[in-house]
């Protein structure tokens, strides 16, 4: 039996994950960590996650940057892996995980979702082969997300950026700046409202043609689904690192 902790478990995204992991007969999970330790699912909830004392194979983070710390040390200190899928860290923190990889396997992604892993290859193809083009992204969440632009649109302009003949520069607030648009430009751009799941369009705009790659969540399951799956593996590496959707998607 795998034993999953859930951090942020009464959040919406946790309790996604709780409600997946409890219809699996192969998955438990002995406990949650939740900055208001309430027990809505029948295993005990800690606030700090070093007063849990019991096993576990893996942690399914799903929770809030400021809880980063306590959540490495205790991986750490416990030697158990977790699987990252919050967004909005500071540089400080990724240094922080980047650190915490070399004693502990943890796998880190800004999306789970398999469809938009696939989508960041294509657009790596597409920015190569469209020479010339502009590239703009668009990204969509609901009313209660609170960092913008989100992890994933970062990702789709690291992915694009990687294939570009030149060093990419991301604008994140046009008004701002009166000028043309600059051929090294990024633009990212994000819309806050109503229950949207996640819906992401990478734009290659170039002369007289516009190509666009485009993804929509209809439900935040597919995310907790893809974090089920990350534990199920970063549970079997043994070796300390810094895992994403590439070692998965390998795996499978």
């Amino acid at each position: 039996m795998l034993k999953i902790i859930v951090s942020g478990c009464n959040g919406h995204m946790g309790q996604d994950v709780v409600e997946i992991c409890t219809g699996m007969e192969d998955v438990e999970i002995p406990c949650g960590f939740n900055r208001t330790p309430i027990a809505k699912n029948g295993f005990p909830v800690y606030s700090n996650p070093a007063e849990y004392t019991g096993e576990a194979d893996a942690v399914i983070d799903f929770s809030n940057p400021a809880n980063l710390t306590a959540l490495l040390d205790f991986c750490i200190e416990r030697q158990i892996p977790a699987v990252l899928c919050t967004t909005g860290y500071s540089e400080e923190q990724l240094a922080e995980i980047d650190a915490a990889s070399k004693k502990v396997p943890l796998f880190k992604s800004g999306n789970m979702s398999l469809g938009i892993n696939l989508m960041m290859r294509l657009v790596r193809r597409a920015a190569a082969a469209l020479e010339g083009f502009d590239v703009e992204i668009l990204e969509k969440h609901h009313n209660r997300k609170l960092d913008a632009p989100s992890g994933t649109a970062l990702m789709l302009a690291d992915a694009a950026a990687e294939a570009l003949p030149y060093k990419a520069e991301y604008v994140y607030e046009r008004h701002s700046v009166r000028q043309k648009r600059r051929r090294e430009e990024i633009g990212i751009s994000s819309v806050r409202g109503g229950t949207i799941v996640g819906e992401h369009e990478v734009i290659f705009a170039g002369p007289d043609e516009v190509l666009s790659i485009e993804h929509r969540a209809l439900d935040r399951g597919v995310f907790a689904s893809g974090a089920v799956a990350a534990a199920k593996y970063i549970a079997t590496v043994t070796e300390p690192g810094l895992y994403d959707m590439d070692d998965l998607l390998g795996d499978l």
